[in-house]
Protein backbone atom coordinates (compact mmCIF):
# COMPACT_ATOMS: atom_id res chain seq x y z
CA UNK A 1 0.00 0.00 0.00
CA UNK A 2 2.73 2.74 -0.94
CA UNK A 3 0.25 5.48 -1.63
CA UNK A 4 -1.80 4.61 1.65
CA UNK A 5 -2.01 8.24 3.34
CA UNK A 6 -2.43 8.27 7.25
CA UNK A 7 -2.57 11.08 9.40
CA UNK A 8 -2.46 11.00 13.61
CA UNK A 9 -3.48 14.04 15.22
CA UNK A 10 -1.26 14.20 18.19
CA UNK A 11 -2.00 16.33 21.67
CA UNK A 12 1.09 17.74 23.71
CA UNK A 13 -0.63 17.82 27.35
CA UNK A 14 0.30 18.52 31.28
CA UNK A 15 1.30 15.38 32.98
CA UNK A 16 -2.15 14.91 34.72
CA UNK A 17 -0.16 14.86 38.38
CA UNK A 18 0.65 18.54 37.57
CA UNK A 19 -2.28 19.83 36.16
CA UNK A 20 -3.72 23.17 37.79
CA UNK A 21 -6.46 25.32 36.95
CA UNK A 22 -6.36 28.89 36.91
CA UNK A 23 -9.97 29.59 39.52
CA UNK A 24 -10.57 33.13 37.41
CA UNK A 25 -10.30 32.17 34.08
CA UNK A 26 -10.65 28.05 34.53
CA UNK A 27 -8.41 27.39 31.86
CA UNK A 28 -5.29 24.74 32.59
CA UNK A 29 -2.09 26.31 33.57
CA UNK A 30 0.89 25.22 31.63
CA UNK A 31 3.44 27.37 33.41
CA UNK A 32 5.81 24.95 35.93
CA UNK A 33 4.04 21.68 34.28
CA UNK A 34 5.70 19.15 32.79
CA UNK A 35 4.28 18.13 29.38
CA UNK A 36 4.39 14.52 27.78
CA UNK A 37 2.35 13.67 24.06
CA UNK A 38 -1.35 12.55 25.19
CA UNK A 39 -0.52 8.73 25.90
CA UNK A 40 -3.62 7.42 23.93
CA UNK A 41 -2.41 9.47 20.83
CA UNK A 42 0.87 7.57 21.12
CA UNK A 43 -1.09 4.44 20.75
CA UNK A 44 -2.72 5.70 17.66
CA UNK A 45 0.71 6.50 16.09
CA UNK A 46 1.96 3.00 17.22
CA UNK A 47 -0.63 1.70 15.19
CA UNK A 48 -0.11 3.45 12.43
CA UNK A 49 3.38 2.58 12.50
CA UNK A 50 2.42 -0.92 12.47
CA UNK A 51 0.36 -0.79 9.17
CA UNK A 52 2.91 1.02 7.65
CA UNK A 53 5.64 -1.39 8.50
CA UNK A 54 3.77 -4.70 7.00
CA UNK A 55 2.12 -2.48 4.10
CA UNK A 56 3.86 0.81 3.47
CA UNK A 57 2.31 4.32 2.65
CA UNK A 58 3.75 7.35 4.75
CA UNK A 59 2.21 9.04 8.07
CA UNK A 60 1.77 12.60 8.48
CA UNK A 61 1.73 14.23 12.34
CA UNK A 62 -0.77 17.17 12.99
CA UNK A 63 -1.07 18.94 16.11
CA UNK A 64 -2.13 21.85 17.79
CA UNK A 65 -0.58 23.92 20.06
CA UNK A 66 2.31 26.57 21.02
CA UNK A 67 5.73 26.53 19.07
CA UNK A 68 7.26 24.47 22.24
CA UNK A 69 5.18 21.44 20.79
CA UNK A 70 7.41 21.00 17.59
CA UNK A 71 10.04 18.91 19.42
CA UNK A 72 7.31 16.34 20.76
CA UNK A 73 6.60 15.78 16.69
CA UNK A 74 9.69 15.17 16.51
CA UNK A 75 10.02 12.34 18.30
CA UNK A 76 7.09 10.70 16.53
CA UNK A 77 9.40 11.79 13.10
CA UNK A 78 12.10 9.46 14.99
CA UNK A 79 9.64 6.53 15.54
CA UNK A 80 8.70 6.27 12.06
CA UNK A 81 6.04 9.33 10.87
CA UNK A 82 6.95 10.65 7.48
CA UNK A 83 6.05 14.32 7.99
CA UNK A 84 4.74 17.30 10.30
CA UNK A 85 2.71 19.96 10.77
CA UNK A 86 2.24 21.98 13.87
CA UNK A 87 -0.76 24.33 13.99
CA UNK A 88 0.76 27.33 15.71
CA UNK A 89 -1.39 30.58 16.24
CA UNK A 90 -2.26 33.16 18.96
CA UNK A 91 -5.75 32.91 17.47
CA UNK A 92 -6.11 29.48 18.14
CA UNK A 93 -5.84 29.64 22.15
CA UNK A 94 -8.44 28.76 24.17
CA UNK A 95 -10.15 26.41 21.84
CA UNK A 96 -12.82 23.83 22.75
CA UNK A 97 -13.37 20.46 21.03
CA UNK A 98 -15.27 22.44 18.63
CA UNK A 99 -12.65 24.76 17.46
CA UNK A 100 -10.25 22.32 17.77
CA UNK A 101 -11.92 20.10 15.37
CA UNK A 102 -12.43 22.80 12.81
CA UNK A 103 -8.64 23.44 13.26
CA UNK A 104 -8.07 20.03 12.56
CA UNK A 105 -9.72 19.46 9.86
CA UNK A 106 -8.82 22.76 7.95
CA UNK A 107 -5.25 21.15 8.12
CA UNK A 108 -6.35 18.10 6.80
CA UNK A 109 -8.50 19.80 3.53
CA UNK A 110 -5.20 21.85 3.58
CA UNK A 111 -2.62 18.42 3.09
CA UNK A 112 -5.17 16.54 1.20
CA UNK A 113 -5.46 13.05 -0.20
CA UNK A 114 -5.35 11.36 3.61
CA UNK A 115 -7.19 8.32 3.81
CA UNK A 116 -7.29 7.18 7.21
CA UNK A 117 -7.20 10.14 10.20
CA UNK A 118 -6.09 7.83 13.65
CA UNK A 119 -6.24 9.77 16.91
CA UNK A 120 -5.81 8.61 20.75
CA UNK A 121 -9.57 7.60 21.86
CA UNK A 122 -9.24 11.03 24.43
CA UNK A 123 -6.67 13.52 26.33
CA UNK A 124 -5.21 12.76 29.52
CA UNK A 125 -6.37 16.39 30.29
CA UNK A 126 -9.75 17.03 29.36
CA UNK A 127 -11.08 13.79 28.54
CA UNK A 128 -14.03 14.45 26.90
CA UNK A 129 -13.53 11.40 24.06
CA UNK A 130 -15.40 14.57 21.65
CA UNK A 131 -12.14 15.02 19.24
CA UNK A 132 -12.72 12.37 17.04
CA UNK A 133 -16.57 11.84 16.91
CA UNK A 134 -16.13 16.34 16.10
CA UNK A 135 -13.19 16.18 13.72
CA UNK A 136 -15.52 12.71 11.72
CA UNK A 137 -18.27 15.63 11.46
CA UNK A 138 -16.32 18.21 9.72
CA UNK A 139 -14.77 16.01 7.73
CA UNK A 140 -17.66 14.14 6.57
CA UNK A 141 -16.07 11.10 6.87
CA UNK A 142 -17.36 8.01 8.92
CA UNK A 143 -16.20 7.19 12.41
CA UNK A 144 -15.31 4.02 14.38
CA UNK A 145 -14.31 4.13 17.92
CA UNK A 146 -12.09 2.83 20.46
CA UNK A 147 -9.92 0.04 18.16
CA UNK A 148 -7.97 -2.25 19.68
CA UNK A 149 -6.68 -3.58 15.84
CA UNK A 150 -7.05 -2.05 12.18
CA UNK A 151 -7.18 -4.04 8.84
CA UNK A 152 -6.98 -1.99 5.53
CA UNK A 153 -7.98 -3.59 2.66
CA UNK A 154 -7.38 -0.83 -0.15
CA UNK A 155 -8.47 -3.32 -3.32
CA UNK A 156 -12.03 -3.34 -1.52
CA UNK A 157 -11.25 0.73 -0.77
CA UNK A 158 -12.54 -0.32 3.46
CA UNK A 159 -11.17 0.37 6.55
CA UNK A 160 -12.07 -3.04 9.62
CA UNK A 161 -11.58 -2.32 13.10
CA UNK A 162 -11.72 -4.88 15.68
CA UNK A 163 -12.83 -3.54 19.42
CA UNK A 164 -13.94 -5.04 22.32
CA UNK A 165 -17.53 -5.12 23.89
CA UNK A 166 -19.34 -6.93 26.74
CA UNK A 167 -18.54 -10.79 26.24
CA UNK A 168 -16.33 -10.29 23.64
CA UNK A 169 -15.65 -8.05 20.05
CA UNK A 170 -17.37 -6.82 17.13
CA UNK A 171 -15.70 -6.61 13.63
CA UNK A 172 -16.74 -2.98 12.06
CA UNK A 173 -16.02 -1.91 8.43
CA UNK A 174 -16.28 1.52 6.84
CA UNK A 175 -15.30 2.94 3.58
CA UNK A 176 -12.20 5.04 3.07
CA UNK A 177 -11.53 7.70 3.79
CA UNK A 178 -12.02 7.27 7.74
CA UNK A 179 -11.87 8.71 11.16
CA UNK A 180 -10.92 6.16 14.13
CA UNK A 181 -10.29 6.75 17.76
CA UNK A 182 -7.85 4.02 19.00
CA UNK A 183 -8.48 2.45 22.58
CA UNK A 184 -6.03 3.49 25.60
CA UNK A 185 -3.21 0.64 25.86
CA UNK A 186 -4.33 -0.98 22.68
CA UNK A 187 -0.79 -1.42 22.14
CA UNK A 188 3.15 -0.91 23.25
CA UNK A 189 4.33 2.36 21.52
CA UNK A 190 7.90 1.95 20.42
CA UNK A 191 11.14 3.68 21.27
CA UNK A 192 12.58 6.26 18.74
CA UNK A 193 14.65 5.01 15.90
CA UNK A 194 18.17 5.89 16.96
CA UNK A 195 18.76 6.04 13.03
CA UNK A 196 15.79 7.89 12.24
CA UNK A 197 16.62 10.32 15.41
CA UNK A 198 19.21 12.63 13.85
CA UNK A 199 17.14 13.03 10.52
CA UNK A 200 14.08 13.72 13.10
CA UNK A 201 15.97 16.57 15.50
CA UNK A 202 18.14 17.99 13.25
CA UNK A 203 17.48 17.78 9.02
CA UNK A 204 13.65 17.20 8.45
CA UNK A 205 11.62 20.54 8.85
CA UNK A 206 8.08 20.67 10.56
CA UNK A 207 5.70 22.26 8.95
CA UNK A 208 4.22 25.15 11.13
CA UNK A 209 0.95 26.91 9.84
CA UNK A 210 -1.30 29.98 11.62
CA UNK A 211 -4.90 30.57 11.23
CA UNK A 212 -4.33 32.69 7.89
CA UNK A 213 -2.27 29.23 6.42
CA UNK A 214 -5.53 27.18 7.39
CA UNK A 215 -7.89 30.08 5.62
CA UNK A 216 -9.75 29.21 8.91
CA UNK A 217 -12.61 31.69 9.60
CA UNK A 218 -12.37 33.49 12.49
CA UNK A 219 -15.66 32.84 14.26
CA UNK A 220 -14.73 29.35 14.11
CA UNK A 221 -11.17 29.21 15.81
CA UNK A 222 -10.41 29.97 19.37
CA UNK A 223 -12.51 31.31 21.89
CA UNK A 224 -14.78 33.04 19.38
CA UNK A 225 -14.99 29.35 17.81
CA UNK A 226 -15.86 27.94 21.38
CA UNK A 227 -19.36 27.41 22.67
CA UNK A 228 -18.16 25.32 25.84
CA UNK A 229 -17.56 27.47 28.83
CA UNK A 230 -16.54 26.59 32.17
CA UNK A 231 -19.12 28.34 35.02
CA UNK A 232 -18.18 26.86 38.05
CA UNK A 233 -15.10 24.71 39.98
CA UNK A 234 -15.31 22.89 43.12
CA UNK A 235 -12.83 20.40 44.82
CA UNK A 236 -14.21 17.00 44.61
CA UNK A 237 -14.93 15.45 48.46
CA UNK A 238 -12.51 13.06 49.11
CA UNK A 239 -12.93 9.34 48.58
CA UNK A 240 -10.75 7.76 50.96
CA UNK A 241 -11.41 4.86 53.12
CA UNK A 242 -12.07 5.04 57.06
CA UNK A 243 -9.35 3.07 58.62
CA UNK A 244 -9.43 1.07 61.87
CA UNK A 245 -6.73 -0.24 63.25
CA UNK A 246 -6.69 -3.25 65.82
CA UNK A 247 -4.75 -4.15 68.85
CA UNK A 248 -3.59 -6.93 70.73
CA UNK A 249 -2.94 -10.94 69.41
CA UNK A 250 -4.51 -12.80 66.93
CA UNK A 251 -7.23 -14.05 68.82
CA UNK A 252 -8.04 -10.63 70.07
CA UNK A 253 -7.70 -9.13 67.08
CA UNK A 254 -10.26 -11.78 65.18
CA UNK A 255 -12.91 -11.41 67.54
CA UNK A 256 -12.56 -7.60 67.34
CA UNK A 257 -12.71 -7.79 63.39
CA UNK A 258 -16.10 -10.13 63.84
CA UNK A 259 -17.74 -7.94 66.09
CA UNK A 260 -17.00 -4.74 63.27
CA UNK A 261 -18.21 -7.42 60.40
CA UNK A 262 -21.28 -8.21 62.61
CA UNK A 263 -22.02 -4.43 63.42
CA UNK A 264 -21.79 -3.59 59.69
Amino acid sequence: MPDLHMAVCMKVVPKPEEIRVDPETRTLLREGARSEINPPDMNALEMALSIKDEAGGRISLISMGPPFVEEYLRVGLAMGADDAYLLTDRAFAGADTLATTYTLAQCLHKIGDVEVVLLGEESSDGATGQVPPGLAEWMDYPLITLLRSLEIDKEQNVLRGRRNVDGGYEILEVPLPAVISVATAANEPRFMDFERKGWAFEDTQVTMWDAQDLSAESQFIGIPGSPTIVTGLEQAASQERKNIFLDGGASEIADQLVKILRSN
